[in-house]
């Protein structure tokens, strides 16, 4: 492993009060340059170099992890490349991570992934939200749904929101501007049983890259009729 990396994650990690062992650094190099190798085959992302996949894809992950200390079993809904669902699997080897994504060549380079950095804590879904959201071996099922970079705040709470227990939290991990986001969605949030616990606002360490965490707790079992049918919540948000 280049010492740079270690040196690197280690440094920004501890800013973001997340400690590192060998074996989880030696699982991110691993991550990275897997990442790099099917990314020549299918596009997973256009962030290539080192020092920005650590820091806006691993370290960028990360910042959820304070919110996961009393939840067991997550679920990362359009987890893409596997951000943030990859990174928590690595940190907290002892929940129970879902990684759903719509697209199945995404999911074979995760399932790539889970076997090359044995990550056992991991199961994989080929699936679209819409459509898992009204399953009923996942509906209400999780304690978290978390989702990054996804979609506009009112479609991503139809999508998240259907997956947690009354009691569990959404985590949505959104980028700079998200007041208008969030009074947008406060009539979906109400109608799908949830509530605005908190919005977290910071940088990414050393940068002036700014995030918002937005977490939305369960009050109430949602309505069966949610979440509606494949492509509606992104053509019709709810109002």
């Amino acid at each position: 492993m280049e010492n740079s990396f270690k040196v690197n994650l280690e440094f920004l990690s501890n800013k973001i009060n997340v400690m590192l062992n060998d074996k989880q650094i030696s699982k991110y190099y691993q991550y990275m340059n897997l990442l790099l190798e099917w990314n020549e085959k299918i596009n997973l992302t256009s962030i290539t170099r080192q020092d920005e996949i650590i820091l806006k894809h691993f370290i960028d992950s990360m910042t959820v992890l304070k919110y996961l200390d009393k939840y067991n079993k997550i679920i990362d809904v359009g987890t893409g490349a596997g951000f943030p669902g990859i990174p928590i699997a690595i940190m907290k080897e002892e929940k129970s991570v879902t990684l759903m994504d719509s697209l199945n060549k995404r999911i074979k380079f995760l399932e790539d992934i889970k076997q090359k950095l044995d990550l056992k804590n991991i199961d994989l879904i080929h699936s679209r939200a819409e459509d898992l959201g009204q399953d009923l071996n996942n509906r209400e099922m999780y304690d978290v749904s978390v989702s990054r970079a996804v979609a506009n705040l009112t479609t991503l709470v139809e999508y998240l929101i259907p997956f947690i227990k009354i009691g569990g939290i959404c985590i949505c991990m959104k980028g700079q501007d998200v007041e208008e986001e969030i009074n947008d969605s406060k009539r979906a949030i109400e109608l799908l049983g949830g509530r605005i616990k908190k919005v977290d606002e910071f940088y990414l360490p050393d940068s002036d890259m700014k995030r918002n965490i937005v977490i939305i707790e369960k009050i109430r079992s949602t309505n069966k009729r949610y979440p509606r049918k494949a492509g509606l919540p992104s053509k019709e948000p709810l109002k």
